[in-house]
């Protein structure tokens, strides 16, 4: 007869400890949904998605945004899709005032477009983009080139230089590194070999 009693304390007290336990389980169950691959706000900043992006650069231009793409927001939106947000503004080229369309991932510009009536040219700088086998963001400058004689001039600052991208007609990549020289001046190919890779830039 005592056997019953007992029984009914020891599954009290199992009840008791379910209970206690239920707001860590809460707590790791959000745990495990902060890092879920599959949550828009964290699944672009994952490693395995960098390569896998739904908009990705190639020879015709990037996700679905081509030479034939109208220059405005509307187009270039339904070209990329809604993962960013786009804004319109105007710089200086050359001495000339040129109109931009850039795309935001939060407060970073992950791809600028430039055009006239329909896209002529993009930079990207969003390593959550896809890109062609042979070229990735980060990888050194010796991953693509031997030399920058015949491939590469000065860019924008002594930091940067721009390469045409072997065998592309619509492709070119920004290196970035460190160099004591003076702006216009080529780093040394012993120099740029350390250097890596921050942009991609595709023109018409």
């Amino acid at each position: 007869m005592k056997v019953l009693p007992c029984a009914l304390l020891a599954s009290a007290a199992l009840l008791s400890g379910c209970a206690g336990s239920s707001h860590p389980t809460e707590t790791s169950s959000s745990s495990v949904h902060w890092y879920n691959p599959l949550s828009y706000s964290w699944s672009s900043a994952l490693p395995w998605n960098w390569f896998g992006s739904s908009v990705a650069v190639s020879e015709e231009g990037v996700g679905k945004v081509t030479s034939l793409t109208a220059f405005n927001v509307e187009a270039i939106t339904k070209g990329i899709g809604g993962d960013y947000t786009l804004r319109q503004g105007m710089g200086t080229h050359n001495g000339q005032i040129e109109s931009y369309i850039q795309a935001l991932q939060g407060q970073q510009v992950a791809m600028t477009f430039y055009g006239d009536s329909t896209v002529n040219k993009i930079e990207i700088a969003d390593n959550s983009v896809g890109t062609p086998s042979d070229i990735r963001f980060g990888a050194p400058f010796s991953a693509l080139f031997d030399k920058a004689y015949g491939h590469c001039q000065p860019g924008a600052d002594s930091q940067h230089v721009q390469c045409k991208v072997p065998n592309s007609q619509h492709l070119e990549v920004i290196y970035q590194g460190e160099f004591s020289g003076p702006a216009g001046i080529m780093p040394a190919d012993a120099t740029l070999k350390q250097w890596t890779l921050s942009d991609i830039i595709w023109h018409a």
